[in-house]
């Protein structure tokens, strides 16, 4: 069953083992933040953005829609990756063929008569090691349908070093996976390698963050909260995030949402959707 309400966590840490979520056996990667889902493993981020106006839909869930996408995308990548590592000669990762089985999992897992409407975007990244005339070299598998975002950030440089292109409909529909919808990842996801290297930060967002703060305000601030961190000036965090032994990362995360939600909540701020909204002629302020 999918949760009670579309900002409970499908994962229920704060109940016992056995009320948490499976799908075939498994139990449901990431975290569910309202209709929104996000996950971190150990090669692969993604955000998938759940479109939340099938909560006033009979049967409605995007929530749920977001959340198994990304799940099953994620599944599919880790068992290829034994596959693609042990190939002679080595083979590449084909991320938008993951997406394209998460998609039709889902489909079927969503259908009758467990059946549960609704759609979402994707964005992830995957990191494979190829070989390269100087031995292996780490490259990102970035791949994205709809108006999410990943963006690579090279603090060292002070650069983006790469921002994946939003794909819309129309202004405010953005490309999705699901009910109704006539796009799909064969058809429709786009996928880009970039060479990665020691020290970039890899961020999958939604439109939560990206509608709300411009992509200098964003790398400023993951830039800004990394000095903080490695200074010691938020000690506080640090004993509690290191105990969890998430570390620096988890509160750069937080001060990036925190900034975004500070514009969202600002009814007179300037923000990038206000920008998009007034090129489209609608008389629009805040966030």
């Amino acid at each position: 069953m999918p949760s009670g309400s579309f900002s409970d966590p499908l994962s229920t840490h704060n109940r016992s083992r056995d009320r948490r979520s499976f799908v075939n056996g498994e139990m449901i990667r990431g975290i569910t933040n309202g209709d929104d889902a996000v996950l971190v493993g150990e090669n692969f981020i993604g955000a998938n953005d759940g479109v939340g106006a099938w909560a006033q839909k009979p049967k409605g869930h995007a929530a749920l829609w977001s959340r198994l996408v990304l799940h099953f995308w994620a599944l599919e990548a880790e068992r290829d990756q034994s596959v693609t590592a042990a190939a002679t000669p080595p083979t590449e990762p084909n991320p938008i063929a993951y997406l394209q089985k998460a998609y039709e999992q889902t489909i079927e897992a969503t259908s009758a008569p467990n059946e549960w409407k609704g759609t979402t975007t994707a964005c992830g990244a995957l990191l494979h090691h190829g070989q390269g005339p100087a031995g292996s070299n780490p490259i990102l598998y970035v791949t994205n349908l709809g108006d999410s975002q990943v963006l690579v950030l090279r603090p060292e440089t002070e650069e983006t070093v790469y921002k994946t292109t939003e794909q819309w409909h129309w202004f405010d529909c953005p490309r999705q996976l699901g009910t109704n919808s006539p796009d799909t990842p064969n058809a429709n996801a786009v996928m880009d390698k970039v060479e990665a290297k020691e020290g970039d930060v890899v961020l999958a967002m939604s439109d939560g963050v990206v509608d709300n703060l411009w992509e200098h305000e964003i790398f400023e601030n993951v830039r800004d909260s990394m000095q903080r961190w490695a200074s010691g000036r938020v000690d506080e965090a640090r004993a509690s995030d290191t105990a969890e032994g998430k570390g620096g990362m988890l509160y750069v995360a937080r001060e990036l949402v925190k900034a975004a939600r500070k514009i969202a909540e600002d009814p007179y701020a300037e923000s990038p959707y206000m920008e998009r909204a007034v090129e489209e002629g609608l008389a629009m302020e805040g966030g």
